[in-house]
């Protein structure tokens, strides 16, 4: 008996390896949970367009934003773990706290329970800005504004418990300010209307989502959430340089249900960091404030383990703020 349950096993095995051999032989769906025109999602697409070169087979981008991007996490977890349904999870749905009012239950994601990892795909470092009407220059202005005006300055963000809120609420934290939080579901681009216009003070985001304005002058970037000043951006200060050690940035890695063969992990892992090595594909990442990390999938998985630890803390300080009003 036992031989032929070894027998079978090493049939198994076989099969798999061969379909990683010939992995992907059809069309990849990739899910993503933000809405088009975001960081996270031009980060995709453009990786999707590298992935589809090295692969020889057409990745297809699906945005399902919506839920604080439980919603997406739910699709791909369900999804049949071949290697033809993955999935980009962002921070925001590592962090999100659990049990805590506008959460979903099947936040946060945690690896490698909910799902395999692949690789990592790019780190955002987090931009502020803020409406031309705004008169300030600098974060230790718009610091000093603050302070003088606790709860009348209006941030925008993409979401309630994303990593944008997140940040902003340890900015808070570490200035000893108050702002308002204005949530946005439909990305950055929803928030930009009413920033240019004044209706909202201030906005955050990954660059991408913030470039026509920044570029144009309807916005004006005054900080990145950067340790250092950035290759591309090196007239703008770091929010570090006002508050020492500070460090916040959106990041997406590449995940594929639990279930998936590991020699199609192993191999869409390589592929990820092959397609991700791209100079003329870091080129346009970096022009828009995403920076290229390539990790293995157990790399991925501390990676993520860490950041939940991380910012657990400030997820849990907003929990309290929001079940405050009902106590």
């Amino acid at each position: 008996m036992r031989i032929l349950l070894s027998a079978f096993a090493a049939v198994v095995a076989l099969g798999t390896s061969a379909q990683a051999q010939t992995y992907p032989d059809k069309p990849v769906r990739i899910i993503v949970d933000s809405a088009p025109g975001s960081a996270t999602d031009v980060a995709s697409r453009l990786m999707g367009d590298r992935l589809s070169t090295v692969w020889g087979q057409q990745v297809v981008i699906i945005n399902q934003p919506g839920a604080g991007g439980s919603i997406a996490a739910r699709a791909a977890a369900q999804a049949v773990p071949d290697g033809y349904t993955l999935y980009v999870g962002a921070a925001s749905v590592f962090t999100a706290l659990k049990g805590a009012p506008g959460v979903a239950p099947n936040l946060p994601v945690e690896l490698p329970r909910d799902f395999a990892p692949i690789g990592f795909i790019t780190q955002q470092p987090m931009f502020i800005a803020v409406a031309p009407q705004l008169s300030v220059k600098s974060l230790p202005e718009l610091i000093d504004m603050a302070k003088k005006k606790p709860g009348e300055l209006s941030y925008a963000t993409t979401g309630r418990g994303r990593i944008t809120h997140l940040t902003m609420e340890l900015l808070q934290s570490r200035a000893g300010i108050k702002l308002q939080m204005i949530p946005y579901t439909g990305g950055p681009t929803a928030a930009m209307a009413d920033v240019t216009t004044g209706r909202v003070a201030i906005v955050i985001e990954g660059y991408s989502g913030l470039a026509g304005g920044m570029t144009g002058g309807s916005i004006k970037g005054i900080a990145v959430a950067s340790l250092d000043r950035l290759a591309d951006f090196k007239d703008l200060p770091t929010v570090a340089e006002t508050l020492p050690g500070f460090l916040a940035g959106g990041w997406n890695v590449l995940l594929t249900p639990v279930g998936t063969p590991d020699a199609i992990i192993q191999k869409a892992s390589a592929d990820l960091r092959k397609a991700m090595d791209d100079g003329e594909l870091k080129k346009k990442l970096a022009a828009m404030g995403a920076y290229v990390h390539a990790m293995t999938p157990e790399q991925v998985t501390s990676f993520s383990q860490e950041q939940q630890r991380t910012w657990r803390p400030v997820a849990e300080h907003v929990a309290q703020q929001a079940a405050e009003p009902a106590k």
